[in-house]
């Protein structure tokens, strides 16, 4: 055990473990926040549609390499997402993006209603990719 202030020991590993803690916390911050900044009508549309396709990846359960490979599998999850949200924040011009923080930070008063936009936004992102999925393939089987 390493010796802090006297009174207060600390694990060797103890620091590891905030640290983690608090990227935790602020990805979670910053992932509500971009759901808000995703609302402002000053937040680009392209950004906008960079974070829907974000937030539906990261919720769906189809994940472009299956998490049963090993290892490989959750690559996908501990690098495409974390990168996704980044290009996200760097999207959103910066005071839409510091208030969106700010408002991230404060408890909200409805908290279902973020699981409500959530579950709509997601199954309406994928209900437009079935679409689109099959109109391609009734395309394709009538090109034959």
């Amino acid at each position: 055990m390493r010796k802090g202030r006297p009174g207060t020991e600390q694990h060797p590993h103890q620091r590891i473990v905030d640290t983690l803690r608090t990227r935790a916390r602020e990805l979670k911050r910053d992932t509500l926040a971009l759901y808000l900044a995703a609302g402002d009508p000053r937040t680009p549309w392209l950004a906008r549609v960079w974070l829907l396709a974000v937030a539906a990846y990261a919720l769906s359960p189809i994940d472009l390499i299956p998490d049963v490979i090993p290892v490989f599998g959750y690559l996908d999850d501990l690098l495409l997402v974390p990168l996704g949200i980044w290009l996200g924040l760097q999207m959103i011009p910066r005071d839409v993006l510091d208030e969106a923080r700010e408002r991230a930070s404060q408890p909200f008063e409805e908290p279902g209603t973020l699981r409500r936009y959530g579950t709509f936004i997601i199954a309406a992102a994928w209900l437009v990719a079935l679409v689109a999925a099959a109109l391609l393939l009734r395309a394709a089987l009538r090109g034959r």
